[in-house]
Protein backbone atom coordinates (compact mmCIF):
# COMPACT_ATOMS: atom_id res chain seq x y z
CA UNK A 1 0.00 0.00 0.00
CA UNK A 2 1.29 3.18 -1.10
CA UNK A 3 3.38 4.99 2.44
CA UNK A 4 0.59 8.18 3.65
CA UNK A 5 1.53 11.19 5.74
CA UNK A 6 -0.70 11.11 8.29
CA UNK A 7 -0.95 13.47 11.27
CA UNK A 8 -2.86 13.01 14.32
CA UNK A 9 -4.22 15.59 16.74
CA UNK A 10 -4.25 13.92 20.33
CA UNK A 11 -1.99 11.11 21.19
CA UNK A 12 -3.87 9.81 24.27
CA UNK A 13 -5.35 6.31 24.11
CA UNK A 14 -6.93 6.19 20.83
CA UNK A 15 -4.31 8.42 18.96
CA UNK A 16 -1.23 6.23 20.45
CA UNK A 17 -2.69 3.12 19.25
CA UNK A 18 -4.00 3.88 16.04
CA UNK A 19 -0.62 5.83 15.17
CA UNK A 20 1.40 2.89 16.45
CA UNK A 21 -0.20 0.70 14.25
CA UNK A 22 -0.35 2.75 11.15
CA UNK A 23 3.84 3.94 12.39
CA UNK A 24 4.57 0.30 12.14
CA UNK A 25 2.85 -0.42 9.00
CA UNK A 26 5.44 2.03 7.44
CA UNK A 27 3.13 5.24 6.96
CA UNK A 28 5.05 8.62 7.78
CA UNK A 29 3.04 9.52 10.99
CA UNK A 30 3.45 12.58 13.72
CA UNK A 31 1.70 13.26 16.97
CA UNK A 32 0.38 16.42 18.28
CA UNK A 33 -0.79 16.92 22.41
CA UNK A 34 -0.57 18.60 24.34
CA UNK A 35 0.45 16.16 27.31
CA UNK A 36 4.56 17.25 27.40
CA UNK A 37 5.62 13.89 29.41
CA UNK A 38 3.61 11.54 26.91
CA UNK A 39 5.43 13.62 23.98
CA UNK A 40 8.84 13.26 25.88
CA UNK A 41 8.38 9.77 26.45
CA UNK A 42 7.45 9.38 22.55
CA UNK A 43 10.39 10.79 21.70
CA UNK A 44 12.91 9.42 23.46
CA UNK A 45 11.55 5.62 23.57
CA UNK A 46 8.31 5.20 21.37
CA UNK A 47 5.19 3.77 21.95
CA UNK A 48 4.79 0.55 23.96
CA UNK A 49 1.54 -1.40 22.65
CA UNK A 50 0.09 -4.30 24.36
CA UNK A 51 -3.42 -5.88 23.62
CA UNK A 52 -5.11 -9.13 22.46
CA UNK A 53 -1.91 -9.56 20.07
CA UNK A 54 1.25 -9.59 19.98
CA UNK A 55 3.09 -6.57 21.95
CA UNK A 56 5.47 -4.32 20.04
CA UNK A 57 6.91 -0.69 19.76
CA UNK A 58 6.45 1.71 17.49
CA UNK A 59 8.22 5.40 16.85
CA UNK A 60 5.97 7.57 15.40
CA UNK A 61 7.02 10.91 15.19
CA UNK A 62 5.39 13.45 18.53
CA UNK A 63 5.43 17.08 18.60
CA UNK A 64 4.17 18.97 21.63
CA UNK A 65 1.39 21.26 20.90
CA UNK A 66 3.39 24.49 21.13
CA UNK A 67 5.57 23.71 18.32
CA UNK A 68 3.04 22.18 15.76
CA UNK A 69 2.92 25.60 14.12
CA UNK A 70 6.22 24.91 12.87
CA UNK A 71 4.72 21.87 10.74
CA UNK A 72 4.08 21.51 7.29
CA UNK A 73 1.29 21.80 5.28
CA UNK A 74 1.37 18.06 2.84
CA UNK A 75 -0.76 15.77 5.53
CA UNK A 76 -3.04 13.64 3.61
CA UNK A 77 -4.63 12.61 6.77
CA UNK A 78 -5.65 14.09 9.95
CA UNK A 79 -6.75 12.25 12.29
CA UNK A 80 -9.07 14.28 15.25
CA UNK A 81 -8.26 12.11 18.01
CA UNK A 82 -8.73 14.59 21.05
CA UNK A 83 -11.94 14.74 23.63
CA UNK A 84 -14.97 15.84 21.95
CA UNK A 85 -15.40 19.28 23.67
CA UNK A 86 -12.11 19.48 22.09
CA UNK A 87 -13.64 19.33 18.39
CA UNK A 88 -13.41 22.87 16.68
CA UNK A 89 -9.87 23.58 17.67
CA UNK A 90 -8.23 19.94 17.01
CA UNK A 91 -10.09 20.60 13.86
CA UNK A 92 -8.72 24.14 12.90
CA UNK A 93 -4.81 22.66 13.84
CA UNK A 94 -5.22 19.49 11.80
CA UNK A 95 -6.77 21.82 8.53
CA UNK A 96 -4.17 24.44 8.95
CA UNK A 97 -1.44 21.21 8.14
CA UNK A 98 -3.28 19.37 5.53
CA UNK A 99 -2.55 19.12 1.99
CA UNK A 100 -5.01 21.02 -0.91
CA UNK A 101 -6.73 17.37 -1.39
CA UNK A 102 -5.99 16.00 2.26
CA UNK A 103 -9.16 15.10 4.83
CA UNK A 104 -10.14 15.08 8.47
CA UNK A 105 -11.28 12.24 10.50
CA UNK A 106 -13.32 12.35 13.43
CA UNK A 107 -11.76 9.67 15.56
CA UNK A 108 -13.38 10.24 18.53
CA UNK A 109 -17.03 9.74 20.87
CA UNK A 110 -20.36 11.19 20.37
CA UNK A 111 -21.76 13.37 17.88
CA UNK A 112 -18.43 15.29 16.81
CA UNK A 113 -18.99 14.94 12.99
CA UNK A 114 -21.19 17.99 12.68
CA UNK A 115 -18.34 20.19 14.46
CA UNK A 116 -15.63 18.60 12.11
CA UNK A 117 -17.50 19.50 9.24
CA UNK A 118 -18.53 23.06 10.37
CA UNK A 119 -15.04 23.90 10.55
CA UNK A 120 -13.38 21.73 7.49
CA UNK A 121 -16.31 21.97 5.21
CA UNK A 122 -18.07 18.54 4.19
CA UNK A 123 -15.95 17.79 1.20
CA UNK A 124 -13.03 17.55 3.88
CA UNK A 125 -14.47 15.81 6.59
CA UNK A 126 -15.01 11.83 7.20
CA UNK A 127 -16.59 10.13 9.77
CA UNK A 128 -15.03 6.97 11.54
CA UNK A 129 -17.11 5.06 14.25
CA UNK A 130 -15.27 2.30 16.56
CA UNK A 131 -17.16 -0.37 17.56
CA UNK A 132 -16.36 -2.81 20.21
CA UNK A 133 -12.49 -1.55 21.00
CA UNK A 134 -11.39 -0.16 23.92
CA UNK A 135 -8.17 1.10 24.50
CA UNK A 136 -6.50 2.61 27.73
CA UNK A 137 -3.02 5.48 28.33
CA UNK A 138 -2.38 5.24 32.36
CA UNK A 139 1.09 5.37 31.96
CA UNK A 140 3.21 8.01 28.86
CA UNK A 141 4.36 5.62 26.11
CA UNK A 142 2.13 3.10 27.09
CA UNK A 143 -1.45 2.24 25.77
CA UNK A 144 -3.13 -1.41 26.46
CA UNK A 145 -6.34 -2.36 24.54
CA UNK A 146 -8.50 -4.41 26.98
CA UNK A 147 -10.88 -5.61 24.59
CA UNK A 148 -10.30 -8.57 22.49
CA UNK A 149 -9.62 -8.01 18.20
CA UNK A 150 -12.99 -8.23 16.19
CA UNK A 151 -10.97 -9.09 13.13
CA UNK A 152 -12.00 -13.24 12.12
CA UNK A 153 -15.45 -13.31 14.04
CA UNK A 154 -17.48 -11.85 12.12
CA UNK A 155 -17.14 -8.22 13.00
CA UNK A 156 -15.58 -5.25 12.12
CA UNK A 157 -14.36 -2.67 14.35
CA UNK A 158 -13.55 0.15 11.87
CA UNK A 159 -16.87 1.90 9.81
CA UNK A 160 -15.46 4.52 7.56
CA UNK A 161 -18.11 7.01 6.26
CA UNK A 162 -18.92 9.81 4.15
CA UNK A 163 -21.53 12.46 5.64
CA UNK A 164 -23.79 11.85 2.27
CA UNK A 165 -23.41 7.66 2.66
CA UNK A 166 -21.34 7.76 -0.66
CA UNK A 167 -18.54 4.66 -0.85
CA UNK A 168 -15.95 7.08 -2.26
CA UNK A 169 -12.81 5.86 -3.18
CA UNK A 170 -10.90 7.99 -0.08
CA UNK A 171 -13.45 5.85 2.53
CA UNK A 172 -11.84 2.65 0.90
CA UNK A 173 -8.60 3.67 1.08
CA UNK A 174 -8.54 4.88 4.72
CA UNK A 175 -10.64 1.61 5.38
CA UNK A 176 -7.83 -0.24 4.00
CA UNK A 177 -5.06 1.68 6.09
CA UNK A 178 -7.46 0.90 9.23
CA UNK A 179 -7.25 -2.87 8.36
CA UNK A 180 -3.49 -3.24 9.71
CA UNK A 181 -5.40 -2.80 13.17
CA UNK A 182 -8.35 -4.50 13.05
CA UNK A 183 -11.26 -5.40 10.58
CA UNK A 184 -12.63 -2.17 8.84
CA UNK A 185 -15.25 -1.29 6.39
CA UNK A 186 -17.06 1.35 4.69
CA UNK A 187 -20.46 2.49 5.69
CA UNK A 188 -23.26 4.08 3.60
CA UNK A 189 -24.80 4.44 7.21
CA UNK A 190 -22.50 6.96 9.15
CA UNK A 191 -25.43 8.10 11.12
CA UNK A 192 -27.05 4.97 12.47
CA UNK A 193 -23.48 3.64 12.94
CA UNK A 194 -22.58 6.79 15.12
CA UNK A 195 -26.08 6.93 17.12
CA UNK A 196 -25.44 2.90 17.57
CA UNK A 197 -21.85 3.58 19.33
CA UNK A 198 -23.21 6.67 21.34
CA UNK A 199 -26.26 4.46 22.96
CA UNK A 200 -23.39 1.79 23.73
CA UNK A 201 -21.00 4.13 25.24
CA UNK A 202 -23.87 6.29 27.16
CA UNK A 203 -25.17 2.83 28.17
CA UNK A 204 -21.69 1.94 30.27
CA UNK A 205 -19.40 5.02 29.93
CA UNK A 206 -21.09 7.37 33.08
CA UNK A 207 -22.43 4.08 35.15
CA UNK A 208 -18.62 2.99 35.24
CA UNK A 209 -17.01 7.06 36.12
CA UNK A 210 -20.22 7.42 38.94
CA UNK A 211 -19.82 4.21 40.26
CA UNK A 212 -15.96 3.52 40.38
CA UNK A 213 -16.90 0.07 39.42
CA UNK A 214 -15.87 -1.67 36.06
CA UNK A 215 -18.12 -3.37 33.50
CA UNK A 216 -18.28 -7.03 34.95
CA UNK A 217 -18.76 -5.49 38.25
CA UNK A 218 -21.94 -3.12 37.29
CA UNK A 219 -23.28 -6.14 35.13
CA UNK A 220 -23.02 -8.59 38.13
CA UNK A 221 -25.56 -6.73 40.46
CA UNK A 222 -29.14 -6.11 39.99
CA UNK A 223 -29.27 -2.44 40.17
CA UNK A 224 -26.14 -2.45 38.17
CA UNK A 225 -27.63 -4.11 35.14
CA UNK A 226 -31.62 -1.70 35.63
CA UNK A 227 -29.69 1.48 35.17
CA UNK A 228 -27.40 -0.23 31.87
CA UNK A 229 -31.19 -1.40 30.88
CA UNK A 230 -32.83 1.58 31.09
CA UNK A 231 -30.26 4.10 29.15
CA UNK A 232 -30.02 1.44 26.73
CA UNK A 233 -33.82 1.74 25.77
CA UNK A 234 -33.66 5.52 26.11
CA UNK A 235 -30.67 5.77 23.92
CA UNK A 236 -32.63 3.29 21.36
CA UNK A 237 -36.24 4.77 21.48
CA UNK A 238 -34.43 8.59 20.66
CA UNK A 239 -32.34 7.43 17.85
CA UNK A 240 -35.31 5.50 16.02
CA UNK A 241 -37.47 8.87 16.74
CA UNK A 242 -34.66 10.61 14.61
CA UNK A 243 -35.09 8.32 11.92
CA UNK A 244 -31.86 6.48 12.06
CA UNK A 245 -31.17 3.18 10.85
CA UNK A 246 -29.28 2.31 14.49
CA UNK A 247 -27.32 -1.47 14.05
CA UNK A 248 -27.15 -3.71 16.81
CA UNK A 249 -25.34 -3.14 19.79
CA UNK A 250 -23.86 -4.79 22.96
CA UNK A 251 -25.40 -7.73 21.40
CA UNK A 252 -29.05 -6.70 20.99
CA UNK A 253 -31.17 -5.13 18.10
CA UNK A 254 -32.11 -0.91 18.67
CA UNK A 255 -35.95 -2.25 18.60
CA UNK A 256 -35.25 -5.15 21.44
CA UNK A 257 -33.78 -2.00 23.45
CA UNK A 258 -36.38 0.35 22.76
CA UNK A 259 -38.17 -2.47 23.63
CA UNK A 260 -36.93 -2.89 27.27
CA UNK A 261 -39.98 -1.15 28.95
CA UNK A 262 -42.34 -4.47 28.20
CA UNK A 263 -41.59 -7.18 30.90
CA UNK A 264 -41.18 -9.73 28.67
CA UNK A 265 -37.97 -7.88 27.06
CA UNK A 266 -36.59 -6.73 29.88
CA UNK A 267 -36.30 -10.05 31.54
CA UNK A 268 -34.61 -11.59 28.54
CA UNK A 269 -32.17 -8.74 28.08
CA UNK A 270 -31.22 -9.00 31.47
CA UNK A 271 -30.32 -12.67 31.19
CA UNK A 272 -28.24 -11.64 28.31
CA UNK A 273 -26.75 -9.13 30.55
CA UNK A 274 -25.69 -11.02 33.49
CA UNK A 275 -22.45 -12.42 33.77
CA UNK A 276 -21.72 -16.20 33.08
CA UNK A 277 -19.93 -17.98 35.82
CA UNK A 278 -16.43 -17.42 33.42
CA UNK A 279 -17.51 -13.83 34.12
CA UNK A 280 -15.40 -11.28 31.76
CA UNK A 281 -13.39 -8.31 31.41
CA UNK A 282 -13.46 -5.84 33.68
CA UNK A 283 -12.76 -2.90 31.85
CA UNK A 284 -13.05 0.82 33.21
CA UNK A 285 -14.20 2.91 30.14
CA UNK A 286 -13.08 6.38 29.01
CA UNK A 287 -15.30 8.27 30.67
CA UNK A 288 -14.26 6.15 34.20
CA UNK A 289 -10.55 6.76 32.89
CA UNK A 290 -11.02 10.46 32.81
CA UNK A 291 -12.84 10.77 36.10
CA UNK A 292 -9.78 8.87 37.43
CA UNK A 293 -7.33 11.27 36.04
CA UNK A 294 -9.17 14.09 37.59
CA UNK A 295 -10.13 15.42 33.83
CA UNK A 296 -13.54 16.34 32.20
CA UNK A 297 -15.63 14.13 30.76
CA UNK A 298 -17.90 13.99 27.71
CA UNK A 299 -20.93 13.59 29.59
CA UNK A 300 -22.38 16.21 28.45
CA UNK A 301 -21.90 15.24 24.87
CA UNK A 302 -22.47 11.95 25.10
CA UNK A 303 -25.90 11.48 27.77
CA UNK A 304 -26.19 15.05 27.31
CA UNK A 305 -26.77 14.74 23.81
CA UNK A 306 -29.41 12.08 23.71
CA UNK A 307 -31.67 14.08 26.62
CA UNK A 308 -31.20 17.19 24.24
CA UNK A 309 -32.40 14.84 21.02
CA UNK A 310 -34.79 12.90 23.02
CA UNK A 311 -36.51 16.52 23.73
CA UNK A 312 -36.95 17.73 20.23
CA UNK A 313 -38.27 14.58 19.45
CA UNK A 314 -40.82 13.96 22.20
CA UNK A 315 -38.92 11.10 23.59
CA UNK A 316 -38.62 10.95 27.46
CA UNK A 317 -35.28 10.47 28.64
CA UNK A 318 -35.53 10.38 32.64
CA UNK A 319 -32.81 8.22 33.36
CA UNK A 320 -30.00 10.01 30.97
CA UNK A 321 -30.81 13.11 32.51
CA UNK A 322 -30.29 12.08 36.14
CA UNK A 323 -27.14 10.84 34.79
CA UNK A 324 -25.74 14.22 33.56
CA UNK A 325 -26.81 15.39 36.98
CA UNK A 326 -25.28 13.06 38.84
CA UNK A 327 -21.98 13.26 36.58
CA UNK A 328 -21.64 16.90 37.01
CA UNK A 329 -21.59 16.53 40.36
CA UNK A 330 -18.75 14.12 40.36
CA UNK A 331 -16.73 16.14 38.04
CA UNK A 332 -17.38 19.02 40.51
CA UNK A 333 -15.79 17.60 43.27
CA UNK A 334 -19.75 17.34 45.11
CA UNK A 335 -19.73 13.89 44.86
CA UNK A 336 -17.12 10.48 44.60
CA UNK A 337 -17.23 8.30 42.58
CA UNK A 338 -19.21 5.72 44.95
CA UNK A 339 -21.52 2.44 44.05
CA UNK A 340 -24.40 3.92 45.73
CA UNK A 341 -24.36 6.66 43.04
CA UNK A 342 -26.42 3.81 40.58
CA UNK A 343 -28.84 4.02 43.38
CA UNK A 344 -29.36 7.47 43.82
CA UNK A 345 -29.28 8.35 40.05
CA UNK A 346 -32.31 5.62 39.67
CA UNK A 347 -34.02 7.36 42.49
CA UNK A 348 -34.12 10.86 41.05
CA UNK A 349 -34.93 9.58 37.43
CA UNK A 350 -37.64 8.18 39.49
CA UNK A 351 -37.97 4.60 38.53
Amino acid sequence: MTTRKILFVGAGAIGSYLGAFLARAGHDVTLVDPWAEQVETVRRHGLSVTGPHEPFQARPAAVHLGEAARLPRDFEIAFVAMKVYDTAWATQLALRHLAPDGYVVAAQNCWPDPVVAAVAGVSRAVGLVMSKIGVALWKPGQVERGLGRGQGTGHDVFRVGEHDGRPTPRARTLAELLSVIDGAQVTDNLWGERWSKLCANAMGNPVQAMSGLGSLEILSSEVGRAITLRLAGESARVGRACGYRVPPFNRASAEQWADAGRRETWEALDRMLTPTAAGGPNWRASMAQDVAKGRPTEIEHMNGHVVARGRERGVATPVSAAVVEVMHEVERGARKSAPENIGLTLSRAGV
